[in-house]
């Protein structure tokens, strides 16, 4: 196999989600299997498990490092009234009572070849031995490219000419919407909005032989060490461990920035006006910091409300480093917007005058 194999454009997690749920929807298109390749962490094994739960259907979750290859092909035994040694097929595959759901073929290219023959057999033609899969599965796999930095067999051409390909890739807008929609700590948020090239790092991490690198699913454990109740020396440690030294070293430096610059509970409790503008921000990463932070508290109306207030006064930021203030304005908006609906506070929305007046003056400026 060529050392970067994918000849299709990437596409979101968010993306690939998508195009699953409509390829589950049509019974034809169905029965064709699809490989989702992708960087350890991206969110692979999430999207196939939400299509599984969209649709109410099960799911059939086989990490193929962890089996052996009679695993999937089941045991053989003699039967003595047929004169014929007969395969027994393994009880987690679907029965013809199970007419509808998905096999999960995860870590499809770092299996042992021999298992990945048995594999191939339900990915190409739906059977394994005498078992043949219900026509209502979907088989979906999963994997990573040698590229990927990871434990990688080749594929055939023959194989991947019998499969749809998702090249998915960490795409920081969706990580961000799935940070927010997740309750990530507003820390590890405000970073990633000011470094989007740290939610992966892989290229690095293989350049520099490093084997512990960032990851999105690394920064989901960031986010737990922040949230925790451990102390801040261990929670150095943890963070260390789980994304390396120098994305730690560079993290904290930044967290500092975020914590300096804006203290988001001193804000909800200000006045509005001059006292408000005191607390302001006057650093970019204070202003994102402020932003999610402002977003994660907004769990009630009266909160809600008041975090749009505080929003409609960015333009009163008076610093020495010109900050990009009416997009972080849009950008809270929007994000307070999104929280809003996903909490049933949407007449919090409605009925704040700030959202009003900051609607109405989008609106002139499109006009204007």
């Amino acid at each position: 196999m060529l050392s970067n194999p994918m000849n299709i454009p990437p596409i979101s997690i968010s993306g690939a989600k998508a195009a699953l749920v409509e390829q589950y929807a049509d019974p034809v298109l169905r029965r064709r299997a699809s490989m989702l390749w992708g960087t350890r962490g991206v969110g692979k094994s999430s999207i196939v498990r939400q299509v599984a739960a969209q649709y109410d259907v099960p799911l059939i979750d086989l990490r193929l490092t962890t089996i052996e290859p009679v695993d999937i092909r089941g045991a053989i035994y003699a039967d003595d009234a047929l004169a014929k040694t007969v395969w027994f097929p393994p009880e987690f595959l679907p029965t013809p009572d199970q007419p509808q759901g998905i096999l999960f073929l995860d870590e499809l290219t770092a299996a042992d070849q021999r298992l990945q023959i048995s594999a191939y057999s339900l990915i190409l033609d739906r059977r394994v031995g005498n078992y043949q899969l219900p026509d209502g599965w979907q088989v979906v796999a999963a994997g990573n490219a040698s590229f990927h930095g990871a434990i990688s067999h080749d594929m055939g051409t023959a194989l991947a000419d019998r499969m749809f390909h998702f090249n998915v890739e960490t795409v920081i807008e969706a990580f961000l919407a799935y940070a927010i929609e997740m309750d990530f700590a507003p820390e590890v948020m405000a970073y990633l909005k000011i470094r989007p090239d740290k939610l992966d790092d892989t290229h690095a991490q293989l350049a520099n032989e490093h084997l512990i690198g960032a990851s999105p699913r690394g920064w989901e454990d960031v986010s737990n060490v922040l949230k925790s109740g451990l102390s801040d020396s261990a929670k150095r440690v943890f963070v260390q461990g789980r994304i390396g030294a120098a994305n730690a070293a560079e993290f904290f430096g930044v967290l500092r920035e975020i914590q300096a610059g804006a203290d988001v509970m001193r804000l909800l409790a200000a006045a509005p006006g001059a006292e408000t503008a005191a607390l302001l921000p006057r650093t970019l990463d204070g202003l994102y910091g402020m932003t999610y932070g402002l977003v994660a508290a907004a769990t009630d109306p009266q909160t809600l409300a008041r975090a749009l207030a505080i929003i409609e006064q960015l333009p009163d930021i008076r610093g020495l480093i010109p900050l990009p203030v009416r997009e972080t304005q849009t950008l809270a908006m929007e994000l307070l917007m999104q929280k809003a609906l996903a909490c049933g506070l949407e007449t919090a929305i409605l009925d704040s005058a700030s959202f009003r007046r900051y609607n109405e003056s989008r609106q002139e400026a499109q006009y204007a």
